[in-house]
């Protein structure tokens, strides 16, 4: 019997829900506003302005922005059509510019160079208090992985290392964990504009 009440209460409750709600009345019909031309033109000018309100200013030099307007994001605004420079030229015209997003985020190609050191071996497993690091060329190539100091857990050979830089993390050999062949890892030479990444 409890059941059976308890059902026709959920029953109740789920019509309550789905029941349409009546519309509430609408307001009636205002009158239409006057145009924006005849407001302006009702408004006293400003004190020390022309008596014409200026809406859009016009730039004196094409893709320039206006004094009052942040530096422009988009490429055109900093890259004269039919000139095609380097991604490093473009990067360091955002960053002139004041630009820090999008590609004005990064730092221009060759300013972080990769690190060298030890070459891990992915199947190589590594003892705690060592690290693979990952890299990439500027061109996008991966590099093998190289081995440095894990900064929060170092093993016993890195005691009284300073560890506060990647360079610092660098395993030299003497400090290599046992059974890794001590071979430095091998920068791939820069692809050829046009080529595609292998």
């Amino acid at each position: 019997m409890a059941y059976l009440l308890l059902a026709l209460g959920l029953v109740l409750v789920a019509v309550w829900l789905l029941w349409p709600q009546p519309e509430p009345e609408a307001a009636p019909a205002a009158e239409p506003a006057a145009p924006a031309a005849s407001v302006l033109a009702a408004r006293p000018p400003v004190p020390g302005s022309a008596a014409s309100p200026v809406l859009n200013p016009v730039h004196t030099h094409p893709g320039e922005p206006a004094a009052s307007e942040p530096p422009s994001d988009d490429l055109a605004a900093h890259v004269p059509p039919g000139q095609a420079p380097s991604m490093k030229e473009v990067i360091e015209r955002l960053h002139q510019a004041g630009v820090h997003t999008g590609l004005g985020a990064f730092n221009p190609p060759g300013t972080r160079p990769p690190l060298v050191g030890l070459a891990v071996p992915e199947d190589f497993v590594l003892p705690p208090g060592y690290v693979r690091h990952h890299q990439a060329t500027d061109d996008g190539q991966r590099i093998e992985a190289v081995l440095m100091f894990d900064p929060e857990h170092p093993p016993p050979a890195a005691a009284g290392r300073s560890l506060a830089t990647a360079q610092d993390r660098l395993v030299p050999p003497e400090l290599a964990p046992p059974g890794l062949p001590p071979r430095r890892i091998v920068i791939p030479p820069p692809i050829e504009p046009g080529r595609a990444v292998p």
